[in-house]
């Protein structure tokens, strides 16, 4: 599966842009704020029907105008697919698959399996349990739409749950038999997702290791820990036990809304403990066992986006990643990169097919 050609139309800073790639590898060089980022963004748009660094939608049009449009093919299973995204101000977006547009979003995620390595990756780290726990999702939801399915109905059952016990609060009205109702359905979804995620984890944990001990040379001892209130107890029972503190706090407490991921080196948070280049390297293991466990699960090897990363790798890692080029370990890749020559450098040094777009 690749990427055979992309228009911008309005989109963030292109008013018109048209590019056409090669099969292998592609780089997008100039200075900041040219919109080398952007064309990635587009790409990523087209995978999981969102920006990567802009949830907000409408501040993906470009300044002044109306509308965007992005318009791609792809080759996949040796079928040309057209797809399209397009979000006009005031209406909601819209994706296209060869002309028919998608009733759901969640429908289209997984068809164009997608990885980006970003410095925004840093979120991971610095940010709250649920920037974790959609990096869990999106790679669990990109290989098994039920998964994505059960989590949506999840979402919606536990926004009804605190709806009504807010409207409880407001009433002074507490009614047990309409709560044990969103109960019972929480719990189906919620341990559902429990159990995939359990299961995703055990299956990715090995995966990532393999590829920290090679980027770092084995010198690093770290950690990927899925959290739970459901390893303590099922989510029935939790719901039940914390019903006064939900009803004081007007919300649900507990259940997998709140799981994280606890990214630790010797046993510590790497957030706390770990400088820089360690955080840089857990980052990196972390996308590249990404790429890998959805290459493994699908059978299709995933579009890589390498946004702006060299700039953060010594010339260790870089060699570490363009080994794995060479051992066709990699299909598509697409690079970002403020240094012309750099770029040059190292995507002739891998003896792969590639164009470099100045931007």
């Amino acid at each position: 599966m690749y990427l055979k050609k992309i228009s911008l139309f309005n989109y963030k800073n292109f008013s018109e842009a048209n590019f056409d790639f090669d099969t292998k590898i592609n780089c997008f060089v100039g200075k900041n704020g040219i919109g080398k980022t952007n064309v990635l963004d587009a790409i990523y748009h087209l995978s999981y029907g969102k920006s990567y660094f802009n949830p907000l939608a409408v501040q993906n049009i470009k300044h002044g105008e109306e509308f965007f449009v992005i318009d791609a093919e792809f080759e996949k299973n040796e079928r040309t697919e057209q797809i399209v995204c397009s979000l006009k101000k005031g209406q909601k977006k819209i994706l296209k698959r060869n002309g028919k547009a998608y009733d759901k979003f969640s429908d289209h995620i997984g068809f164009i399996p997608l990885v980006i390595i970003s410095p925004a990756d840093r979120d991971l780290i610095v940010e709250g349990s649920e920037t974790r726990r959609k990096f869990m999702d999106s790679v669990i939801s990109q290989l098994d739409s039920h998964y994505l399915q059960q989590l949506i109905q999840y979402q919606k059952v536990m926004s009804q749950r605190n709806a009504l016990l807010k409207y409880f609060a407001l009433n002074h009205v507490f009614e047990t038999d309409t709560l044990s109702i969103y109960n019972e359905q929480l719990t189906g979804f919620g341990q559902y997702i429990f159990e995939k995620r359990k299961e995703f984890i055990e299956q990715f944990i090995p995966i990532f290791n393999t590829h920290h001990q090679a980027i770092t040379g084995s010198q690093e001892t770290v950690q990927l820990v899925y959290q739970s209130h459901l390893f303590e107890k099922d989510l029935l029972t939790l719901l039940q036990e914390n019903i006064n503190k939900d009803r004081a706090l007007h919300y649900t407490s507990v259940g997998i809304h709140k799981d994280d991921l606890a990214f630790e080196i010797d046993e510590h948070p790497i957030k706390k403990f770990g400088s820089q280049g360690q955080q840089k390297s857990y980052l990196i293991a972390l996308k590249l066992a990404q790429f890998e466990f959805l290459k493994k699960q699908s059978g299709v090897k995933p579009i890589l986006l390498f946004d702006d990363i060299f700039d953060k790798l010594d010339e260790s890692r870089v060699a570490k990643i363009i080994e794995m080029v060479n051992s066709d370990t990699f299909g598509q890749l697409f690079i970002s990169d403020t240094h012309p020559e750099r770029t040059e450098v190292i995507v002739k040094s891998t003896h792969q097919s590639y164009k470099i777009f100045n931007l």
